[in-house]
This record gives structure tokens, C-alpha cells and sequence, in this order.
């Protein structure tokens, strides 16, 4: 999946001059990112183990961020980069309020609805494949699972990975193939399991 496009900056910081007409440029700038990577920070939040309801506040929390840090964005940055920085703080925060609140009852699994024309079988299938998604990151420290989310379901490449996590590249291959590692081993288990069950009269 490759990002979808963003303009880019102005030269220098936007808006830093206080004119009306750059005020106006970065509301633009602002909007075009909200409509364009709004499904990315969404994914990226819920992977990350935020639960579903409280993804609404966890989304408007990062694009606050956005809106507050736009003046600071390098043009030379990766806008999927950034955005990812902002979207790991919030998921962190978001998780601790809630080791806060134990006693609150857990969201059940909710896997992403399909698009419209999946036969009834398909869209099973695609259910149990978020859930078994789901279930194999919420087992994953933090360091895998970010590695796991941007390099695998995003399609980033290693070294945007890097990047945006803030690690050296080799660092970024090492956790990648130890969580491939573990996700192989986690299939492997899955159809293990399928198997017997089926074996069983």
C-alpha cells in the first residue's frame, strides 16, 4: 500500500510569518492530510492495541497534535514518518489510561467491515484473519509490534520503518524478522490446532 500523496510545505515553516494567506495555506496543508491519511492513523492506532471505543478520541487527539506541530514539519520529512510519531505517543498514552481503569469491561473483537461484494464465505474468512491478526499483535511487546504494523500491514519499507520508529536500520531488519518469526510460528500453531479439531469426532 503506498501513502497517498501530500503536498508539500512551503519553503521555511508554514505559517510562520502570521499572514492571513499563509494561515490559510496550512488550513489547506491541514485538511488535505486529515482526508488523506486518516485511514492510516486509524489502522495504525487500532493495531497498535488502542481499543475501538476509544479510537474516535484517540484519531482527533493526533490530528489536534497535527494541527498544533504543522508549523515544525521538515519538508524534507516523510509525512507517513511524522505522522506515525505522533500516532505511537498517542497509542501509548491511550493504553495507559486504560491499565488505569481495569475494572472497565474489554471491547469484544471487532474486525474491520468488508467492502461491499465478499461472498458470506469470504467475509468469514476475512473476519478470522483480522481476529487471528489481532489477537497474534496483542501479544507482542511494543517493539515488535510497531515494527510489525508499518513494514507488514503498511507496506513501508525498512527504511522508512527506521525512521519513523527512530532506529537504526539494522535494528529495524532484526525486529522485523523476529516478528515474521513469530507470526509463521503463530500460523503454524493456528493450523495445528484447525487440524485436530477437524480430527476429532
Amino acid at each position: 500500500m503506498k501513502p497517498e500523496s501530500v503536498p508539500p510545505p512551503r519553503t521555511g515553516s508554514p505559517g510562520a510569518d502570521g499572514t492571513r494567506e499563509a494561515r490559510l495555506g496550512d488550513e489547506a496543508w491541514f485538511d488535505q492530510i486529515y482526508a488523506g491519511e486518516f485511514a492510516f492513523v486509524w489502522r495504525c492506532l487500532r493495531s497498535l492495541g488502542v481499543r475501538d471505543s476509544d479510537l474516535d478520541d484517540a484519531a482527533q487527539e493526533v490530528f489536534v497534535t497535527v494541527h498544533r506541530r504543522l508549523p515544525s514539519f521538515r519538508a524534507d520529512a516523510a509525512i507517513r514518518t511524522w505522522l506515525f510519531g505522533i500516532v505511537r505517543n498517542v497509542a501509548f498514552k491511550q493504553r495507559r489510561r486504560r491499565a488505569r481503569k481495569p475494572t472497565e469491561p474489554t471491547d469484544a473483537a471487532t474486525p474491520d467491515v468488508p467492502a461491499p461484494g465478499p461472498t458470506p464465505l469470504e467475509r468469514a474468512q476475512e473476519r478470522e484473519a483480522a481476529a487471528f491478526v489481532s489477537a497474534f499483535l496483542a501479544k507482542q511487546n511494543d517493539k515488535k509490534r510497531e515494527v510489525f504494523v508499518l513494514a507488514v500491514l503498511e507496506e513501508m519499507s525498512i527504511p522508512d520503518v527506521a525512521g519513523a520508529l527512530s532506529i537504526p536500520l539494522n535494528t529495524a531488519y532484526t525486529r522485523l524478522r523476529s516478528v515474521r518469526a513469530d507470526f509463521q510460528r503463530a500460523l503454524m500453531r493456528q493450523a495445528r490446532e484447525a487440524t485436530n479439531r477437524e480430527g476429532k469426532p
